[in-house]
């Protein structure tokens, strides 16, 4: 008779418990049956050795529902019989499975980040399987969730079945996310590297002047959450001079390093977890993955804590910087998709623009380039067809593109346009003066 987690840790017999079995990939998998839905841990997390392992089981097992946040790695999904036998539902769109999402065998489930922990322990998605990537286990027993505690800590804790890829590489990082190696059904050892991706390489004039505006926004002593990319970590660089600054983020990479050795990022002025760095999960080079490595200065939660409003709040002067792929001149965001092309997916955005919004002193901020790489407005008239509004026209406040930062806090539909209009690229200005003229039946007054 198997012995429960629970059981273990108070029994006579939890000596015998200390000693970890490991097994193949090959074989953990195997506990993975028809029809079952399999979570898969995300971003520098991505459980590679595993999910290859699965995916190689394609015509063993047939309609395998595959839920995951976001995925880092090379994985070789476009085979006729993975397709027949795996289907991804995906809470967060990452580039390597973006074609995947698209096709008939994936889509995309749009919910925000705080509440995707809700679909497994509410039983909307409830989970047969999950897989996640950890660190060996301590001399208690106790191995993290490393890089990543997100929605990984509820499916943990829900799934009927864990099987853990454990690899000495992953960082012990401190938190929520301690898990002892008895919940696992299986586990596999994994000595390797974890994905990387720089985004201070793609840091561009552009996206440097985009930074500089946004750090003019932002005051000593704030609270400060980024997303994803190289404007975010554009925005650090542009903050050396800033004093007594802290960080309650879903994610944050190597850009907040620096900040931390200056001592530019202190996190004393902070009501949540003062004195740390709170965030879900980190995404960046082996450099970021040593610093938060058994650092008391990171304390990694779970999301439906990170990510909720009402504790986002609490904080003084939350300046959470996010980024868009097209905005109306009404204020609507598209962040998420291309038109009807999934692109992305909601995130925390709202989370936080919501819960910076809240705050007192607070500053919501969406930056974006004013053009695309092939020079289309991000600024348009209005969204493309299809696509997915992220943060409303009602919830948005600061945008800034390299041309400048606009408030459209409190404007009406004529002000919020011409203030768009005032920080778009100067080449798509006159067409977004003629829409302008269409929409309202006036000229731009001076």
């Amino acid at each position: 008779m198997q012995v429960s987690w629970a059981e273990s840790l108070h029994s006579d017999n939890f000596a015998a418990t200390m000693e970890p079995n490991y097994v193949t990939a090959e074989e953990a998998v195997k506990l993975i049956s028809s029809g079952n839905r399999v979570f898969v841990h995300g971003s520098a997390a991505t459980p590679l050795k595993l999910l290859h392992s699965l995916l190689e089981r394609a015509g063993d097992v047939t309609d395998v529902e595959l839920v995951a946040i976001s995925t880092f790695g090379q994985i070789d999904w476009n085979r006729p019989k993975v397709k027949n036998s795996f289907y991804l539902n995906s809470l967060f769109v990452s580039a390597n499975v973006r074609e995947w999402v698209n096709s008939d065998d994936g889509d995309y489930v749009p919910i925000f980040l705080s509440e995707i922990p809700c679909l497994f322990s509410g039983n909307i998605l409830p989970l047969d399987v999950a897989m996640v990537h950890v660190s060996p286990p301590d001399k208690h027993g106790y191995c993290t969730l490393g890089t990543s505690v997100d929605a990984a800590l509820t499916a943990v804790n829900t799934a009927k079945k864990v099987i853990a890829q454990v690899n000495p590489q992953m960082p012990r990082t401190l938190g929520d996310g301690n898990i002892h190696f008895s919940k696992f059904a299986a586990m596999v050892w994994e000595d390797a590297p974890l994905p990387e991706v720089n985004y201070g390489e793609k840091l561009d004039e552009v996206s440097l002047q985009i930074g500089r505006n946004v750090a003019s926004l932002i005051e000593d002593r704030s609270t400060l959450q980024m997303g994803i990319g190289a404007i975010p970590d554009a925005v650090l660089k542009a903050l050396e001079h800033h004093k007594g600054l802290g960080v309650h983020t879903e994610m944050f990479s190597d850009g907040v390093i620096p900040l931390v050795h200056s001592g530019v990022i202190t996190n004393e002025y902070k009501k949540v977890s003062p004195g740390k760095i709170v965030t879900t999960f980190i995404a960046g080079t082996r450099r970021l993955y040593d610093f938060v490595d058994d650092n008391p200065f990171v304390s990694f939660r779970d999301v439906t804590f990170v990510n909720d409003t009402s504790v986002i709040r609490k904080n003084p002067k939350v300046a959470a910087i996010n980024s868009a792929i097209e905005i109306d001149l009404t204020g609507q965001v598209c962040a998420d998709s291309i038109g009807m092309y999934q692109f992305s997916g909601i995130g925390g955005q709202m989370d936080f623009m919501r819960g910076a919004s809240l705050s007192q002193g607070g500053k919501p901020i969406i930056a974006l380039p004013s053009v695309t790489n092939k020079g289309i407005s991000r600024i348009t008239p209005l969204l493309k067809p299809g696509a997915g509004v992220v943060t409303t026209r009602g919830h948005v406040h600061w945008v800034v593109t390299e041309y400048g930062s606009v408030n459209l806090y409190g404007k009406n539909m004529e002000q919020r346009a011409r203030l768009l209009i005032s920080i778009a690229h100067p080449s798509h200005r006159d067409s977004l003066e003629r829409a302008y003229f269409e929409r309202f039946r006036k000229s731009i007054p001076g």
